[in-house]
C-alpha cells in the first residue's frame, strides 16, 4: 500500500507529465524557447540564431505548424517572435491566426532566422536561442524537457541560471522513482475522486481524433480505416476502431491542426497513444467511468515510469513507450491482474523494441497504428496467461528488469542509429 506522501508526488508527476499542447513539442517548445527570448529582449529582433542538438533538430524538420498549412522550423521561429506568450508553454503560439502567418511568411522572407545543428549539445533536448536587436542581446536555453529553462539572460544581465550536467540532471529527477507493481497500486488503490483530472485527457484527444475524421488529414490514415475499402478489409470491429481512432489524432495533430492534445513526457503522439486506445476499448467494453479512469491512470503512468529511464528523446520511436501503457491499460479494462499487466509489457518489449525515431511526421501515424496493434495483442495474450518468456531475447523473469533492457538500448544502445538517421535526414537532397 502506497503512502500518502507517495500518492501525492506520483499525482504531482502526473500532473506534471501529462499537459495540454498544440502541435508537435519539439517546434513548439523552440518557439517557446523563442517567445522567451524575444520577451526579454523587449523588441521584435532583427536576428534570431538557434542551435539544436541532433533530436531536436530531426523532431522538427518535418512536423506541421498549427494553423499555418507550413512544415519545418522557420515558420514556428517566426510565429515565436511575433505572438509567442511564453506562459502558454506548449500552446505558445494559441493566438496564431491568418494575419500573423502572413507577417511570420514575411519575417522568414527578411533572413532574420539562422537554424543550426549544435554537434556538442550537452543533452539530447538542448535549445539555444540568441536575439539580437536595437544594440541588445538577448539568450534562452532549453534544456532536458520541452519547457525546462536553464539559462535566460539579456546583455550582461543573467534572469535565470542553473548548474549544468549532473546538477540539471539531480534536479530534474522526480521525486518518486516508479516501478510497474508501483503504477498498479497507485492506479487501483488510490480515491477515484483525485484520479478525475485524468478524463481531461480523453477531453481533449477524442477532440482531436474526431478532428482527424472530420478534415482530410496527412495521409489520412485513420479516414481510410473508416472507408469502406477499411470496414471492407477490417471489418467495423473494437480492434479496427481503436486503430481508427488513434490514427485520425495522430492524422490531425502531425499536419498542424490547430486542435490542443494531451500530450504524455513531452509528447503529444505519446499522449494520443496511452489514451485513444484505452478510451475506444471502454466505450465499446462497457467498462465503468472508473474503470476508464484506473485505466488510464495505469497506461499513462506506465509511459512515464519507462521515460523516467529512457530521456525525454532517444532514437527509439515514442510510440513503444505509449503503447506498452495503452497495453497495461487496455489489460486492466479487461480484468487483469498485475501479474497479467507484467506479461503484457513483456509481450511488447519482445515485439516493438528497435523501431526507430526518424522525427516527428504525418507518417507517425501508420508507427502509432503498429504499436496499438501489438498493444492489443499483447493484452489478449497476457490475458490468456501466454508472454515471452526469459529464455528468449532480451526478455527477464523480472519485468522491470526488462523494462531497463528496453531503455537501456533505446537510450545508449541506438545512438549509433539516431546519427546515421539525422546524416540521411539532412542529406537526402543533396
Amino acid at each position: 500500500m502506497l503512502s500518502l506522501e507517495e500518492q501525492e508526488a506520483i499525482i504531482k508527476l502526473i500532473k506534471q507529465q501529462v499537459v495540454p499542447a498544440i502541435g508537435c513539442t519539439e517546434p513548439m517548445a523552440v518557439a517557446l524557447c523563442v517567445a522567451k527570448a524575444r520577451e526579454v529582449l523587449g523588441t521584435l529582433p532583427e536576428r534570431i540564431e538557434i542551435k539544436l542538438s541532433a533530436n531536436m533538430l530531426k523532431n522538427a524538420m518535418g512536423v506541421g505548424i498549427p494553423g499555418t498549412g507550413m512544415i519545418g522550423l522557420p515558420i514556428a521561429v517566426s510565429l515565436g517572435a511575433l505572438i509567442g506568450r511564453s506562459e502558454l508553454q506548449l500552446e505558445v503560439l494559441k493566438d496564431c491566426n491568418r494575419q500573423a502567418v502572413e507577417q511570420g511568411k514575411q519575417y522568414m522572407a527578411g533572413n532574420h532566422i539562422d537554424i543550426k545543428l549544435d554537434e556538442n549539445a550537452p543533452d539530447k533536448l538542448y535549445i539555444k536561442v540568441t536575439c539580437k536587436g536595437e544594440g541588445h542581446q538577448s539568450e534562452a536555453v532549453i534544456q532536458g524537457s520541452h519547457t525546462h529553462f536553464v539559462l535566460v539572460r539579456k546583455d550582461a544581465e543573467v534572469l535565470l541560471q542553473e548548474q549544468h550536467c549532473a546538477e540539471i540532471e539531480q534536479q530534474a529527477k522526480p521525486a518518486v522513482m516508479l516501478t510497474l507493481k508501483k503504477v498498479y497500486d497507485f492506479a487501483t488503490t488510490t480515491d477515484v475522486e483525485d484520479l478525475r483530472f485524468i478524463l481531461e485527457a480523453k477531453r481533449l484527444n477524442e477532440a482531436a481524433s474526431h478532428q482527424g475524421l472530420k478534415e482530410n488529414y496527412g495521409h489520412e490514415l485513420g479516414k481510410t480505416m473508416c472507408s469502406p475499402l477499411g470496414k471492407g478489409i477490417m471489418g467495423d470491429s473494437i480492434f479496427s476502431k481503436i486503430l481508427s481512432a488513434t490514427s485520425c489524432a495522430c492524422d490531425a495533430r502531425m499536419a498542424g491542426a490547430m486542435v490542443p492534445v494531451m500530450s504524455n513526457s513531452g509528447s503529444g503522439n505519446q499522449g494520443i497513444c496511452t489514451t485513444m486506445p484505452v478510451v475506444v476499448f471502454a466505450e465499446e467494453n462497457h467498462n465503468t467511468e472508473e474503470e476508464t479512469i484506473r485505466a488510464l491512470i495505469i497506461s499513462n503512468l506506465t509511459a512515464i515510469y519507462i521515460k523516467q529511464y529512457l530521456g525525454s528523446l532517444s532514437a527509439l520511436c515514442g510510440c513503444v513507450v505509449a503503447s506498452t501503457g495503452s497495453s497495461c491499460g487496455i489489460t486492466y479494462l479487461m480484468g487483469g491482474n498485475y501479474e497479467q499487466l507484467s506479461f503484457a509489457v513483456k509481450n511488447m518489449i519482445a515485439n516493438l523494441t528497435g523501431m526507430i525515431c526518424d522525427g516527428a511526421k504525418p507518417s507517425c501515424a501508420l508507427k502509432l497504428t503498429t504499436g496499438v496493434s501489438t498493444a492489443v495483442m499483447s493484452a489478449m495474450l497476457a490475458m490468456m496467461n501466454r508472454h515471452v518468456t526469459s529464455s528468449e531475447g532480451i526478455i527477464e523473469d523480472d519485468v522491470d528488469k526488462s523494462i531497463h533492457n528496453l531503455t537501456d538500448i533505446g537510450r545508449n544502445g541506438m545512438d549509433d542509429t539516431d546519427r546515421y538517421v539525422l546524416n540521411i535526414m539532412t542529406h537526402k537532397n543533396q
